[in-house]
């Protein structure tokens, strides 16, 4: 019998959840057996209907919330009984887009993306090189005094782009980052995501729009009912 979780020589696994079943409130399983290995440098879709489960996979990558079976690693490292401090600590090598944005509407577009930053404790001349860099790569240097309310809903999905990569992650974690945009905005980010994971950002995509996962050529990875139900390639 194959071992769902078994190491390939395919690329270095930076994320993986081995049989991962997670509930809430002593209900039917949020997601059941669940396994995944995710590559340095790759780019994968993870589609499925609202409820199948895309957004707990996502936090439990980010270390929101703990498996109740099955392991999760990130960077090599099985994270199931970290404490905060050590999930912070792997938290900087990651990042995190929200269907939402979650932008501060007290703070300007730097501010926003400058926050993670601050409370790292970086230098101030570093976090404002690094907020113009970001803010450049995703198109935005002339926003970055602007408040965040007065931008378009693509713009402010720009912002927390910007947010998240800013401290130079290696895995970027996309839940539904195109849920509430027209489908020009959504193509949009899509292919800003795609440049940025060309440049070797690992990207894992979260969405329930199939017409997006056919522009670009990448894994796709389909939840339904808790389930990881197929594996398809380009």
């Amino acid at each position: 019998m194959v071992n769902p979780c078994e190491r390939t020589s395919e690329g270095v696994i930076i994320a993986e959840l081995c049989q991962v079943t997670k509930s809430f409130g002593g209900g039917l399983p949020c997601l059941h057996g669940v396994s995944l290995q995710l590559r340095r440098g790759e780019f994968c879709f993870l589609t499925g209907a609202s409820g199948s489960g895309k957004s707990t996979l996502l936090k439990l990558l980010w270390g929101q919330f703990r498996p109740d079976g099955g392991t999760v690693h990130l960077f090599g490292e099985e994270v199931n009984l970290h404490q905060d401090r050590q999930m912070a600590r792997l938290r900087r090598r990651m990042g995190m887009i929200f269907q939402d944005f979650k932008l501060l509407g007290d703070r300007s577009v730097a501010e926003n993306v400058a926050f993670a930053l601050l409370v790292r404790g970086l230098p101030k001349a570093e976090i404002q090189q690094r907020v113009r860099t970001a803010l450049k790569l995703v198109g935005l240097s002339h926003k970055a005094d602007a408040n965040p309310q007065a931008l378009s809903g693509g713009e402010q999905q720009r912002v927390s782009i910007a947010r998240a990569i800013v401290g130079g992650p290696e895995l970027l974690l996309a839940d539904e980052p195109t849920g509430n945009l027209d489908p020009q905005t959504s193509q949009q980010i899509l292919a800003l995501l795609h440049r940025l994971h060309q440049q070797g950002l690992t990207v894992l995509f979260a969405t329930h729009d199939l017409a997006l996962t056919r522009l670009v050529s990448h894994r796709i990875l389909h939840l339904h009912h808790g389930k990881l139900k197929s594996l398809s390639h380009p």
